[in-house]
């Protein structure tokens, strides 16, 4: 397949430090993008990522299924299938599948992602 192109099917799935189930669609040293990452995450009914941040990412999350509450900062939010939230780089967050479906969503990092940017806060 082409650089440029990419399959969701064909990305082998890791754990990110936060916990969750990644499959990276788009990212630096493997296909034509270079300063951002694109990636598909997945929690389980029930459980939670890891708070954290990152010193120099800005993600944007957009949901795809599922139900959520998001911690961002001092913020809880409620997030559902087709919502969008931006997270700058330095703020904490936290995401908790509170819904009764695999919670699905797309996360866009630029610069791409890294485990060398996140910082694991232990909360």
């Amino acid at each position: 397949m082409s650089e440029r192109v990419s399959h969701l099917g064909e990305r082998p799935p890791f754990t990110a430090l936060d916990g969750s189930s990644i499959r990276e669609l788009a990212g630096p040293g493997w296909n034509a993008v270079r300063n951002q990452s694109l990636a598909e995450a997945r929690i389980q009914v029930g459980l939670e990522t890891a708070e954290h941040y990152h010193r120099k990412t800005e993600e944007l999350y957009y949901f795809l299924s599922g139900s959520a509450e998001l911690r961002v900062d001092d913020e809880l939010i409620e997030v559902h299938a087709g919502d969008c939230v931006t997270i700058r780089p330095g703020v904490v967050h936290k995401l908790w599948n509170t819904g009764t479906e695999e919670l699905v969503l797309l996360c866009c990092c630029a610069p791409a992602y890294s485990d060398e940017d996140t910082e694991l806060t232990g909360g």
